[in-house]
């Protein structure tokens, strides 16, 4: 998801508390009336950013706790299904790079509202269109509305929160985390209380999506998204990217391949883990709280991991670390899925925090700004296209050999290649010194 260049961007642009006392010294008076206005219009801000947080996920794990029951009600191949797993990151590598030009016509806040009513429509619809490709189309408008929500969000933050970016930041990576993993954890029982019925149990959080969309309507007009301290739009570096010949940096190369194999397995662990689970005798409401338990290992740990990073010269024993963790825990899928699944989750709910290392990166390879934003738009486009077989594969893999040892092979496979350029892509040089040269 393209959220992480504008995260990658405040890291390196976000104010001292020296300037930010001065820019409120400097802010001009507003009247009370004006006042009262902004601060409604700031809580609605803050209501529309978690819930629309909160539905940036469930799309994608709820069905990775029913998949195997939308295979069988739906008459699909191993192979589609693997294809199916593969839409995400294709739609976040399609979609999210039109976010911006729409934001600029529309507003960033209208832009999200229809993208919360666009999740909403497609969760309610898939279930019910009737066959593979309805399902596909359908699952393709829920994740549209995620990619332009996911890239917008943060430049909301910044607009409207440009003193508290951090906090707010940290706000929203909770409850997208909340989000994935209430998602993975709650769709089989809510299925099992609405008569067993998986149709139900996916459309039934269309309904999180359109209460998302609410907080929105009463700002789509305000195409500026003034912010709530009065002062003039924080300008986004994206805006004005340096001349920089990224293709030309080693660095960048490794940065975006790493960036790639990690959201490959991050995505075959949120379409497949489950169903590896079950496949090995695992409860299906079992199954998908091992969903959450891998999921909602990333939210302790993304604060952690880039405090570590930034303290060290050298980040790439922090790549291997993660990778020898997932090593493990595919050993573990592999040899004893069933007797230490808890483990087995915990294990690759770290190596999965592979994601806030590489957002690190790119902002510790980088100089200045534009750099960071011309960095991360490389790393992250490339990155999400190289990871688009991924899933497919191994939904390729699970149908011709009729189990998971091949597959969970693989994955342990591309767990290599992701610690080797981890450790290439945290030497401690710019991507703007080797681009020069």
């Amino acid at each position: 998801m393209a959220s992480e260049e504008i995260r990658a961007v405040d890291t390196r642009t976000a104010m001292s508390p020296t300037e930010r006392r001065a820019a409120a010294a400097r802010a001009p008076e507003t009247p009370s009336g004006e006042g009262r206005t902004r601060a409604w219009a700031t809580r609605l801000v803050v209501v529309g950013i978690v819930l629309s947080a909160v539905n940036l996920r469930p799309a994608i794990t709820s069905l990775g706790a029913l998949l195997e029951e939308v295979r069988d009600g739906l008459g699909m191949s191993g192979s589609v299904a693997g294809l199916l797993t593969s839409v995400p990151p294709l739609c976040f590598a399609v979609f999210g790079v039109t976010a911006p030009r729409l934001a600029r016509r529309f507003g960033p806040a209208a832009v999200v509202c229809a993208g919360m009513a666009a999740i909403a429509a497609g969760l309610l619809i898939r279930p019910y269109v009737g066959g593979t490709a309805g399902f596909l189309a359908a699952s393709a408008l829920a994740l549209m509305g995620i990619a332009v929500s996911n890239v917008l969000m943060p430049v909301i933050v910044k607009r409207w929160f440009p003193d508290r970016v951090g906090s707010m930041t940290g706000l929203y990576s909770m409850a997208l985390a909340l989000g994935t993993s209430l998602a993975a954890a709650a769709t089989v029982p809510l299925t099992d209380a609405m008569g067993g019925e998986w149709r139900s149990g996916l459309a039934v959080w269309a309904i999180i999506a359109a209460a998302a969309g609410l907080p929105w309507l009463p700002l789509v007009r305000d195409r500026g998204a003034e912010p709530a301290q009065g002062r003039a739009p924080a300008r986004d570096a994206a805006e004005h990217p340096a001349p920089l010949r990224i293709t030309r940096s080693r660095t960048a190369w490794a940065l975006a391949v790493f960036f790639g194999l990690q959201a490959t397995a991050a995505y075959i662990t949120m379409g497949w883990m489950p169903q590896i689970f079950r496949d090995a005798g695992v409860p299906a409401g079992t199954a998908g709280v091992l969903l959450a338990v891998t999921m909602v290992m990333g939210v302790p740990l993304a604060f952690v991991i880039p405090r570590v990073a930034t303290r060290l010269s050298h980040q790439g024993p922090i790549a291997l670390v993660l990778g020898v963790c997932g090593l493990a825990g595919y050993a573990g899928l592999y040899f004893a899925p069933a007797g230490g699944a808890w483990a087995w989750a915990l294990l690759l709910g770290v190596s999965n925090c592979s994601f806030p290392l590489a957002l690190t990166l790119v902002g510790m390879r980088a100089r200045s700004g534009p750099g960071v934003a011309q960095l991360s738009a490389f790393a992250q486009s490339t990155g999400y296209l190289l990871s688009i077989p991924g899933p497919l594969l191994v939904g390729v893999l699970y149908q011709h050999s009729g189990g998971w040892g091949l597959p969970i092979a693989l994955m342990a496979a591309l767990m290599l290649p992701q610690m080797a350029v981890g450790v290439l892509a945290g030497r401690d040089r710019t991507v703007e010194d080797e681009a020069a040269s």
